[in-house]
Parts: structure tokens; C-alpha cells; sequence
């Protein structure tokens, strides 16, 4: 497995909407274990879409375990039905270091793949339904951001830009 590098906003890849997967193959299967091997070793993310490391298929995976121990992963996922509202506090890996509360549906179910090809059918609430459904948005080429005002967007725009500034400016020996 290895580790793969995380598009940040503003990059214009992330805009880029991914083709859904017809070739569910070893290659496929690797993207996948590279993908998790990514999210478990940054900040705390508990959810990554395919997009987010430029690769333009419709997969993402997920796991909300302490311990990295329950991998979800979806491949074509559809969400067929939704109800309620939930807000709730969201963060990216895409967009460090940034928090916005996001409407989203509560309960939600989705139909989707898995890495054979095999298609299931799922309820989800709570976190779960809220992490799938900011992770489809990537697939769809929109960021959580995109749900904040163009003030707070280009704020946040401005900050990412002057941290990675100052990270280009450390010098280390």
C-alpha cells in the first residue's frame, strides 16, 4: 500500500466530477487499499473520495472505527432516498484546518458496490449518513465550502493560502 497525495482547495481538479467504475479488477482493489492507507494516516480523516486524490472514478471509503478497524467502501454509490435535516460541524482533508456547519439530510439510503461489483443497499443516519453524503459531493465535483457564502469562502480561500505560504517558508535542517 501507499500513501497518496490529497488535492487541497482551491486545486481545480477537485471540481472535476468522476466517471462512474465499469472495471472492478486488482487495480481497482489496490486504489482502494491506497486510499484507506491515505485516510488513516492524515489528520484524522475519517472519509476520502477518489477524487480527492485524482482519480476521477465514483469510489470513496470510510471508516468511523478507533481503531482503523471497519473499512466501508462504496463504489457508484446513489443515494435512492432521503428525509429529515441534520447540521452538523464538518471538516475536510481537502480543506485543512477548516470547520463549517453543513445542512445535510438525516436519514439517507444508498445503493452502491462494492470492490467484486456485488450491489447492496443501505440506511444510514446520523454521521455515517453526513460523511457519505460530503464524500458523494466530491464525487460530484463540490466541496463543503460550496455550502458557505462567497465571503466565508474566499476567507477561507486566504487562509489556506497563507498557511501554505508560511509552511514554504520553514526552513528545516
Amino acid at each position: 500500500m501507499s500513501k497518496l497525495n490529497i488535492l487541497e482547495f482551491p486545486d481545480a481538479r477537485l471540481r472535476t466530477v468522476a466517471n462512474k467504475v465499469k472495471i472492478f479488477d486488482k487495480q481497482l482493489k489496490k486504489l482502494v487499499d491506497d486510499m484507506a492507507e491515505t485516510m488513516y494516516h492524515s489528520n484524522n480523516g475519517i472519509g476520502l473520495a477518489a477524487t480527492q486524490v485524482n482519480v476521477h472514478k465514483r469510489l470513496l471509503v470510510m471508516d468511523f472505527s478507533e481503531d482503523h478497524s471497519h473499512l466501508l467502501v462504496y463504489i457508484n454509490p446513489e443515494i435512492t432516498d432521503q428525509s429529515g435535516e441534520q447540521k452538523r460541524e464538518e471538516g475536510c482533508l481537502s480543506v485543512p484546518g477548516v470547520y463549517a456547519s453543513v445542512k445535510r439530510a438525516e436519514i439517507i439510503t444508498v445503493k452502491a458496490q462494492n470492490v467484486d461489483g456485488k450491489s447492496f443497499e443501505e440506511d444510514l443516519d446520523g454521521l455515517h449518513a453526513v460523511c457519505l453524503q460530503h464524500e458523494m459531493d466530491h464525487l460530484d465535483g463540490k466541496l463543503f465550502v460550496d455550502y458557505l457564502s462567497p465571503l466565508k469562502r474566499n476567507m477561507v480561500r486566504k487562509k489556506l493560502e497563507k498557511q501554505r505560504r508560511n509552511a514554504a517558508q520553514e526552513v528545516v535542517f
